[in-house]
């Protein structure tokens, strides 16, 4: 804890637009309908029959020629064809027009390619693309398969096919931290704007992970809940009874601004995007810190650059797995950070699943929206805590209704990745 917190950033991010497509639906108002409905999404997954745990929370009745706006889907993954789903989505939200054209004089929908970078995050790229194509190899022999094999599937083409789609020519990154990595890309594209590498960031995550390997090799860790017999209640996180994350797809993208270009195209914020920082435990590859220092520093880093104490917090998004390390790390953490006045908490997994590299940039989302309509949504499946994660003010049941003015996002992922966003009302 002793180390030195980073400055205060000297630039005041706005978050100007959301796009969303989760297992609740695609378009940020089906999400927020369906979290604060507290409605699990998980089901029974076709392409999972056969392995040790059949069941996922896949994006339903999503299509790509429609949302995503595609002429040749077949050319994406669908983790890249979710992401061109939630960009457009995010721009329109932000009143920006999504051609990548400058637009006439006057226009304030207008924005420079040159002056807008794109920051995605992900966890497994084209993982899908990769599995069916390594199938097609081995049963048919390498002249069948696709010569669109590695422009879908490598990691980085997420953002470049992005770029590409939109017109953007500023900066088009990737960014890999995990199940963090969404939430990497909004402080890398914070940090793009801060330096003034560009006037407009699209900041988000997409994972389309519900594939046979992953889904196998989740299990074969012991990560997976095992409640196959009632996939609507399995993912049930902070809950005495939790098991394991039930695995998920979905993309997030959040379109960020400095806060002074916002206002003077006289565009809303929905909030400020105001301390960010992220550690590493060093602890193991892929179980937190149990004692939960790396997150701790993290959280403490984020609020000192957001110029804020403890005591100003008034929600906490969790990462929120399922998983029982996970859950009583995050809730050992709040624990000692806020006493005994804790801030409203909540996790999203118990309806979306667990959306692996998207994740990050969905509980951004979910964190911002929480600041504009000052609504905390439920828990999904809480019935009761446990030892390790009693003391914290879950929300459960239904959605509270609360003033937020200083709300945090917490992210964690395997390799010991903590990343922590602070978000005040605008």
């Amino acid at each position: 804890m002793a180390a030195t917190p980073p400055p205060a950033v000297a630039v005041t991010v706005a978050v100007t637009g959301v796009g969303l497509v989760t297992p609740s639906g695609t378009g940020t108002a089906s999400t927020w309908e369906g979290v604060c409905a507290g409605r699990s999404t998980a089901a029974d997954a076709p392409e999972l029959a056969g392995l040790p745990v059949p069941i996922a929370c896949r994006v339903p009745d999503f299509d790509p020629h429609t949302h995503a706006r595609l002429r040749q889907p077949w050319r994406f993954d669908r983790a890249t064809q979710l992401l061109l789903a939630a960009a457009r989505e995010a721009l329109d939200s932000a009143g920006l027009n999504s051609a990548g054209h400058a637009g006439a004089d006057g226009d304030n929908g207008a924005w420079q390619p040159e002056r807008t970078a794109l920051v995605i995050g992900s966890a497994a790229g084209g993982i899908g693309t990769l599995e069916d194509q390594h199938r097609r190899l081995l049963a048919t022999g390498p002249d069948r398969i696709s010569p669109h094999t590695l422009p879908a599937y490598l990691p980085n083409m997420a953002a470049g096919h992005a770029a590409l789609e939109l017109g953007v020519k500023g900066p088009a990154l990737h960014t890999s931290t995990a199940c963090a990595s969404g939430a990497s890309a909004v402080i890398t594209a914070g940090l793009l704007l801060a330096a003034g590498h560009c006037d407009i960031a699209l900041a988000g995550g997409s994972d389309a992970m519900v594939t046979p390997l992953c889904s196998a090799a989740f299990a074969k860790m012991g990560a997976l809940s095992r409640r196959t017999h009632d996939p609507v209640r399995a993912s049930r996180p902070f809950d005495r009874d939790r098991d394991g994350f039930v695995l998920a797809e979905g993309s997030a993208v959040l379109v960020l601004e400095r806060e002074a270009d916002a206002r003077a195209r006289q565009a809303r914020p929905l909030a400020l995007l105001t301390g960010h920082a992220t550690t590493t435990d060093a602890h193991h590859p892929v179980a937190p810190d149990p004692d939960g220092t790396g997150l701790e520093r993290a959280v403490r880093a984020a609020l000192a650059q957001a110029g804020a104490a403890p005591d100003e917090v008034d929600h906490i998004n969790a990462h929120g797995t399922s998983t029982p390390l996970n859950d009583r790390v995050e809730a050992a953490v709040i624990r000692r950070l806020y006493g005994r006045q804790p801030p409203s908490v909540t996790s999203a997994k118990g309806v979306l699943g667990h959306t692996m590299g998207a994740a990050g940039a969905v509980e951004a989302a979910l964190t911002v929206l929480s600041v504009a309509h000052g609504a905390v949504p439920p828990t999904a499946n809480f019935t009761a805590f446990d030892d390790g994660t009693d003391g914290i003010d879950l929300v459960t049941d239904k959605p509270r209704h609360q003033d937020i003015h200083l709300a945090l996002s917490h992210s964690l992922g395997f390799g010991g990745h903590n990343t922590v966003l602070a978000f005040r009302a605008a």
